[in-house]
């Protein structure tokens, strides 16, 4: 059971994520050097106690990469479905890049696309979900990151039934993410590590820790898109080492 309570998807949930995002001055990184991208927050509905296994398993060597006080958190996320949720994608194992860490649906950004056609389309092409341009809220600040990627981040609003058919070649799993996670006591956690001296950003979702950059975006969706925090900024989070790649 869920230790929060859930947060109903309705109208007005969706009117107070349109009107938090209406009231929040995106940061836009200007193009350049660094390459483009967008991932889709989709927030859509999910039933408590549908996630009771995770078909992931982590041992402690794992999780030994994960930097500061890793105590109760063994990698696992089950029993955070209810309610207004988001979606959450394990990423293929045989990827190039980041095979099975955490991500955003989302990708690179095709010559004339926007940020908002991109995630749309990625969404359709690795989850199978298709939205048009209606059920776009609004954007989140870009996060540049350490592997040279600028992320531009897209909210949407997905109604009703969802069903959902994940690419096996770009998705390992894909978790409905209760929106009351993000709310937790322990949410979110910084640590430090020699490396930077700009703080790592965690994210406890389950019993495991999102690092930036998606770590990062759901820390500035839960302040402004829920929290109604406009302004509020996370471009300086860092990633830890072992996303630098």
């Amino acid at each position: 059971m869920n230790e929060r309570p859930s947060i109903p998807h309705d109208d007005a949930l969706r009117e107070r994520m349109q009107r938090n995002l209406d009231q929040h001055e995106v940061i836009a990184v200007a193009d350049g050097e660094h390459r483009r991208a967008a991932v889709a927050i989709v927030v859509l509905r999910s039933d408590e106690g549908t996630d009771t296994t995770d078909p992931f398993s982590f041992t402690p060597d794992d999780m030994a990469v994960v930097p500061g006080d890793i105590t109760g958190f063994d990698g696992s996320v089950t029993d955070v479905a209810g309610g207004a949720s988001f979606l959450l994608c394990r990423r293929a194992a045989g990827l190039n890049r980041h095979g099975g860490q955490w991500a955003l649906p989302g990708g690179r950004v095709d010559p004339g696309e926007s940020a908002e056609q991109t995630a749309l389309r990625e969404l359709e092409e690795e989850l199978g979900l298709t939205l048009d341009h209606s059920c776009v809220l609004g954007r989140l600040d870009d996060y540049t990151t350490r592997s040279g990627y600028v992320i531009t981040p897209v909210v949407m609003w997905a109604a009703g039934e969802v069903t959902l058919q994940p690419d096996p070649g770009e998705v390992a799993h894909v978790y409905r993410i209760g929106l009351h996670e993000l709310t937790r006591d322990d949410s979110p956690r910084f640590v430090t590590i020699p490396e930077s001296d700009r703080p790592v950003v965690q994210v406890p979702l389950g019993r495991d820790l999102i690092h930036a950059p998606t770590g990062a975006v759901l820390v500035q969706f839960r302040w402004v898109a829920l929290d109604g925090r406009a302004g509020e900024r996370v471009h300086d989070f860092e990633q830890p080492v072992f996303a630098w790649k």
